[in-house]
C-alpha cells in the first residue's frame, strides 16, 4: 500500500470525479483510475461506485474515508516530526486548509508592507481542533491560524498563550441552483426554510463531521434552530471539498463567505435560507505562546498588532 493511493482516494472523495481528481494529481486519468483500483484490491473492498455521475463512495468508501484522512495526516505528522529543525528564519504557521487558501496569501502581503518580508512555512491542517492545536502547544508551530466563535471553547491556558483577532468571516448555508433529490431536483434558494416548514421534507447534507472547528460550530447551531431531516450524502472536513461538492447540486453546505465569494457571485451557489439566524458571525484569530521568542516571531506579532491599531484609529 502507498500513501498516494490514499492521496488519491481522498482528492476523488472531494471531487466526485475521476477526471478532475486526476488533474489535481498531476497523473492520466487512466493512470489514476489503475490507483483507485490497487488501493482497492489491497483492502479488498469496493470504495468507489462506477455507475453513478458524479463518481459516490460506497458504503465501505464511506466508512473508509476517515481513516484515509487520518492516515495521511499522521504520515506527515511523524515525518515533519522526524526531519531536522526547519529552517532558520522561517516564521512556521499551523493554520485551517480554509485560511491558508483564502485568508493567509493576502494577510502576509499587507504584513510585509507594514513590517518587511518574513519567511514563512504551513503545516497542513490536521483535520480535528485538538490536533490543529498541538501544533501550537507543542512547538512544532510559532503561530496558529484558526476561525473562532464563542460556542467552540479553545483549550488553551490563557498564561502561556496570546492571541489577536486579525479579521473576521462568516458560515453560511449554500446550495447549488438545483440540488439533487430523490425522483427529482429542487430549487436551492431557500431550501433550508423549505425543510423547516415541511417536516417530511429530508434535504442532502454536506458535513464536516464532528470533529473539526466547523463540525462542532454547526453542531451548536442546530441545538439552538428550528430542527429540519437532513440526510448526510458526503462528510469532509475540507471547506473547499464539501464547496466542490455542492456546486454539482449534491446538498446543502455551510461555508465561509471568504471561500464561496466567487460561486455566490457567479450564481453557482445561491442562500439556501432568508434567515440570518442560520449564519454563524466568526473571527479569524492567531495563537501564539506568551513568552518572548525569535526576533522574527516578535516582529511578526508587532507588526500585526500595528496594521489592528490602525484600522481601528
Amino acid at each position: 500500500m502507498e500513501i498516494k493511493w490514499l492521496e488519491d482516494f481522498v482528492t476523488l472523495a472531494d471531487t466526485s470525479s475521476f477526471s478532475r481528481a486526476a488533474d489535481l494529481r498531476n497523473v492520466t486519468q487512466p493512470a489514476f483510475s489503475r490507483r483507485i483500483k490497487q488501493l482497492e484490491s489491497w483492502l479488498g473492498a469496493t470504495l468507489i461506485s462506477r455507475a453513478t455521475m458524479p463518481a459516490e463512495l460506497t458504503p465501505a468508501g464511506r466508512n473508509f474515508l476517515p481513516v484515509a484522512q487520518e492516515a495521511i495526516r499522521t504520515f506527515y505528522a511523524a515525518r515533519e516530526a522526524l526531519r531536522p529543525s526547519h529552517e532558520p528564519g522561517l516564521v512556521r504557521f499551523a493554520a485551517l486548509h480554509t485560511l491558508t487558501v483564502t485568508f493567509f496569501p493576502r494577510w502576509l502581503q499587507t504584513l510585509e508592507k507594514a513590517g518587511g518580508a518574513f519567511s514563512t512555512s504551513l503545516i497542513a491542517d490536521r483535520g480535528g481542533i485538538e490536533a490543529n492545536l498541538d501544533a501550537l502547544v507543542g512547538e512544532e508551530a510559532d503561530f496558529f491560524l484558526t476561525y473562532a466563535h464563542p460556542e467552540v471553547p479553545f483549550h488553551l491556558d490563557r498564561g502561556q498563550f496570546s492571541s489577536l483577532t486579525v479579521a473576521h468571516d462568516r458560515l453560511v448555508p449554500l446550495a447549488a441552483a438545483h440540488v439533487s433529490m430523490p425522483g427529482g431536483s429542487q430549487p436551492g434558494l431557500h431550501i433550508l426554510d423549505r425543510a423547516v416548514a415541511q417536516p417530511r421534507l429530508a434535504i442532502p447534507y454536506l458535513s464536516y463531521g464532528f470533529n473539526s472547528f466547523f463540525g462542532v460550530a454547526l453542531s451548536r447551531l442546530m441545538l439552538r434552530r428550528p430542527p429540519f431531516r437532513r440526510r448526510i450524502t458526503h462528510e469532509n472536513t475540507i471547506s473547499a471539498g464539501l464547496m466542490n461538492m455542492a456546486v454539482t447540486g449534491a446538498g446543502i453546505c455551510w461555508l465561509p463567505e471568504s471561500l464561496a465569494r466567487d460561486e455566490i457571485e457567479s450564481g453557482r451557489l445561491v442562500p439556501a435560507s432568508a434567515d440570518a439566524g442560520w449564519n454563524l458571525d466568526l473571527e479569524i484569530r492567531l495563537y501564539r505562546h506568551a513568552a518572548s521568542r525569535s526576533r522574527k516571531i516578535e516582529d511578526l506579532w508587532h507588526t500585526a498588532k500595528l496594521l489592528l491599531e490602525r484600522e481601528v484609529a
